[in-house]
């Protein structure tokens, strides 16, 4: 399920039943045309569908636009804060959507230009709402709550829905997981509007991916949330990967391997996360190969007994129950054969190599 409209991102479609598309951000100075553009292809390569670049000056409209001329096929969101006129620029320069949040842009008049801008180069606009841009009215009325943010969202998107535009996508974004995801329910039951989702200033690594699987996978497994970003500080390498694992986790992405494992208990007798660790790793190579030759899904697992083995896995296609120091391979729930522990990973890679 996602947003009833949708609005295309160059060649990506947002909503309207399309896939959830993975977004990042590029942290090099835009100035840097070299580096921009290298660190977008590694970015997209890594799974991203859609780039976000820092527009922040009228230099950086320039090198927005060199970028955009070196990548045409890559479809780039300008990031706009404040100044009407770089929207503009950036637009001319060959965005193909720009992100802005009207509150901060100033003047109705200001608005306008920006969406008469995108109406003209038919792109739209992401109408972004954080927790640091509610208008003083709201934030006096309501503090920092989600039905604050709700409402500056939903006042924005009326106002720029107001100049007869309605290319839109929302965001309503802010570092605390529990706000965010009430933020955005409110909005999906207000508006058909496509919904870039994320929690916003999430921290490094570990602690952005557990907030984003927490709110964002709660989010798209509620049916909300058309496109993303696991926000992380660093390395935006590290984006496309933790957000692939969340859309797989919330089943909104099928993994080509899914990898089934048992915690273990003491009636395990084989180092089992030694195994499991082994046959995942030398797995991780044929997941790709399978994805890109089109393959079906297939699941594999490692189990530590005969309590969780072919029992409670009998729908993996390829699995192993082990006992004192040795596996049942099965598939499907019947058994084919008993292997010593230290062959097992040996006998699963190669029962896997021999599916379809």
């Amino acid at each position: 399920m996602s947003s009833k409209k949708s609005v295309m991102c160059g060649g990506v479609q947002i909503g309207g039943g399309a896939p959830i598309s993975i977004q990042s951000m590029t942290n090099v100075d835009t100035h840097n045309i070299k580096a921009a553009v290298r660190q977008t292809k590694q970015l997209m390569d890594l799974g991203c569908d859609i780039m976000r670049i820092a527009v922040p000056d009228k230099d950086a409209a320039l090198a927005f636009g060199e970028i955009k001329k070196q990548l045409p096929d890559v479809p780039i969101i300008a990031d706009i804060h404040f100044d009407y006129e770089l929207a503009i620029a950036a637009i001319d320069n060959g965005a193909d959507a720009v992100r802005i949040n009207p509150g901060n842009i100033g003047s109705e008049s200001r608005v306008r230009a920006i969406v008469w801008s995108a109406r003209h180069h038919g792109i739209p606009i992401r109408i972004g709402v954080n927790s640091g841009s509610l208008e003083k009215d709201i934030l006096d009325n309501m503090g920092m709550t989600a039905d604050a943010l709700a409402e500056s969202a939903m006042r924005n998107v009326e106002l720029v829905e107001k100049m007869d535009f309605d290319d839109i996508v929302i965001s309503v974004k802010c570092s605390d997981v529990q706000m965010t995801f009430d933020a955005y329910r409110k909005v999906a039951a207000m508006t058909d509007h496509p919904l870039h989702i994320g929690v916003t200033e999430a921290g490094t690594y570990e602690e952005a991916l557990m907030k984003s699987a927490v709110g964002l996978g709660g989010l798209i497994m509620s049916g909300i949330g058309d496109t993303m970003r696991v926000s992380i500080t660093g390395d935006p390498a590290q984006e496309p990967g933790a957000a692939i694992k969340i859309l797989e986790a919330a089943g909104a992405r099928q993994k080509a391997i899914n990898f089934v494992s048992c915690p273990t208990c003491g009636r395990t007798k084989v180092d089992l996360a030694k195994i499991a660790g082994e046959v995942e790793k030398r797995l991780s190579g044929t997941a790709k190969q399978r994805k890109e030759n089109g393959k079906r899904p297939i699941t594999v697992a490692v189990m530590g007994c005969e309590v969780n083995g072919p029992g409670e896995a009998s729908q993996a296609d390829v699995g192993v129950a082990c006992g004192e120091n040795k596996g049942l391979l099965f598939a499907h729930g019947e058994s084919i054969r008993t292997v010593p522990a230290d062959q097992i990973a040996d006998a699963l890679v190669d029962m896997v190599s021999k599916l379809d």
